[in-house]
């Protein structure tokens, strides 16, 4: 896993410019991570497009009730495990696109202190040791807290969602396993 920071390549550096575009105002900070995980985009897509289960493949979350119909700007409450500086998170769906396989999410409340906090998930096709894999790049942009820095926060919300991108790389790694799709040869 790697951020923007990071030598990132051409591919990688194309879909950010293309999909990840945050304004950030001068209090805030943003970041993008990528993941590449070896399961093909339609499974791990099948993860990532359920806004109404995250707790699917996100360790944080506990429990997930959405409000309304599964819509864009649909709301779901979230309750987050304990051990986090948060119990509660509400979040709304900005953002469904199941052709380009794009997520955007933003927290509208919860007691935490993610305040503005909008985030968009992308999935892209690669090829991982000859087989189907997916290149999962998720940016954010948040306002930095009260007595906090841009680089605290940017490492906090980056150690939140790598570990949820490295959950997502097991839970699709693992129902990848269970298909028995032969490697492809190029």
């Amino acid at each position: 896993m790697m951020n923007v920071g990071d030598a990132c390549g051409a591919m990688e550096a194309q879909f950010i410019g293309k999909h990840h575009r945050h304004d950030p105002k001068e209090n805030q900070s943003t970041s993008a991570l990528i993941k590449h995980v070896k399961a093909p985009v339609h499974l791990v897509w099948s993860l990532v497009r359920r806004f109404d289960q995250p707790q699917r493949y996100k360790p944080f979350v506990s429990r997930c009730v959405v409000k309304g119909d599964f819509c864009i700007g649909s709301l779901r409450e979230v309750n987050v495990k304990s051990g986090l500086p948060a119990t509660t998170s509400t979040e709304r769906l900005e953002l469904l696109d199941d052709e380009e396989h794009i997520l955007g999410i933003k927290i509208v409340g919860g007691d935490h202190r993610l305040k503005n906090y909008s985030s968009i998930m992308t999935l892209h096709p690669e090829f991982i040791d000859g087989r189907p894999g997916t290149l999962v790049i998720e940016s954010f942009v948040v306002d930095v807290p009260e007595g906090n820095t841009k680089d605290d926060t940017c490492y906090f919300v980056e150690a939140l969602i790598r570990c949820n991108l490295k959950s997502l790389a097991d839970v699709s790694e693992r129902m990848a396993a269970l298909d028995r799709t032969e490697p492809i040869n190029y």
